[in-house]
């Protein structure tokens, strides 16, 4: 059944529409109604076929905004290394004790760093992590020396994104409390992002699809054209 705000934020749209970025973002954040600060979420249908590693998406975007979001950061890592996490404020910070704590069901994090001398006891979270994106990376920067670099990232606005089996990517890009400016900003910031981290392998048309919503309101779809 659709609640009354619901059917009036849907009513609001004419559907098949596609809009700039501009018009999405301003009618997107009129119906985030909710009692809370909805996050404005985007859905990027991409023309890959992920089962080819040739046509794999994956990267990271820096929104010049941040997302507004508190990101909470565990960081595997040892002696120096952990006590330089901590002082750069780590959420959780450990290596075996770290492990356990995760095998054991707790993931009270949203991003997971570790030194590369960790990673034969974080390979062991892969089946835990992997599904969760959260699973450390040198190629987005989170397998590296640099924790503090990482951590600082992490929490300043960075997004990690990896392409699902269909093809598509989401990610969290603002707050509905977020001025019109800045939330097109950081719109345009992610799409340019995922359209650089096209693969070798893709063909044909690769933004197929781009839809805009906030948590809990009706998606609108922007114009690929005019990206």
């Amino acid at each position: 059944m659709v609640g009354k705000r619901y059917k009036q934020a849907r009513d609001s749209i004419t559907e098949g529409e596609e809009l700039s970025v501009e018009k999405a973002v301003s009618i997107v954040k009129k119906n985030s109604t909710a009692k809370f600060d909805e996050t404005i979420e985007l859905a990027i249908n991409l023309g890959v076929d992920t089962r080819h590693a040739d046509q794999m998406v994956r990267g990271v975007c820096s929104l010049p905004n941040g997302t507004g979001k508190n990101v909470r950061v565990a960081v595997f890592a040892r002696d120096q290394k952990a006590e330089e996490a901590k002082a750069a404020g780590a959420d959780l910070v450990g290596a075996e004790d770290l492990m356990e704590s995760v095998q054991n069901g707790n993931i009270d994090f949203d991003r997971c760093v570790a030194t590369p001398d960790m990673m034969p006891i974080v390979g062991r979270l892969g089946k835990v992590l992997g599904p969760r994106n959260l699973m450390p990376n040198p190629k987005v920067g989170t397998v590296t020396m640099d924790v503090k670099g990482a951590i600082e990232s992490a929490k300043g606005g960075e997004v990690q994104f990896r392409a699902e089996k269909s093809g598509v990517v989401h990610a969290g890009v603002g707050k509905a409390s977020f001025d019109e400016k800045k939330l097109v900003e950081n719109v345009r910031a992610f799409i340019d992002a995922v359209t650089k981290a096209k693969p070798s392998g893709a063909k044909g048309t690769y933004l197929k699809k781009i839809v805009m919503s906030s948590t809990m309101g009706p998606s609108v779809i922007l114009d690929t054209g005019v990206l």
